[in-house]
């Protein structure tokens, strides 16, 4: 790999490490893009080449996965756990996460308990599966 290939995929996982980091936070496309140091537009089709998804919908599904541990492993409301991932409308977020894990929050919370496992193995059992995702919308150059 060249020289400016390492430093396009450390820019860009600079941006994912924030977004892992932040993802309660709002994050959009342009403030994503200045922790890369590029612009907006170069960020997302780089980070689209780089992960295999854009950046709004890594966001997205970095968000449901939290959610989806937050819902089994905490008494908080689905409204807390909504606004706690980063979520500002929980219609939104109820959307969202029927879409990535195919049922709405209070049917997932209805599993139960998770059972106590190694972190790595849950977080991996736990992540929604490509196929169950749904194809991204065409964005309107909004956050997610």
């Amino acid at each position: 790999m060249s020289r400016a290939g390492e430093d396009s995929n450390r820019r860009m996982l600079r941006a994912r490490d924030a977004m892992d980091r932040s993802y309660g936070e709002p994050l959009d496309v342009a403030a994503l893009a200045r922790i890369a140091h590029v612009s907006p537009a170069h960020f997302s089709r780089t980070f689209r080449a780089t992960f295999g998804e854009t950046p709004n919908s890594y966001l997205r599904r970095r968000r449901v996965e939290r959610a989806m541990f937050l819902l089994r492993s905490t008494d908080r409301s689905v409204t807390d756990v909504c606004l706690a991932v980063g979520f500002s409308s929980l219609g939104t977020f109820s959307r969202v996460f029927t879409e990535i894990v195919g049922e709405p929050p209070s049917a997932y919370r209805r599993r139960g308990p998770l059972a106590p496992v190694p972190s790595c193995f849950g977080m991996r059992w736990l992540r929604p599966s490509e196929k169950t995702a749904v194809p991204e919308k065409p964005a309107d150059g909004g956050g997610p």
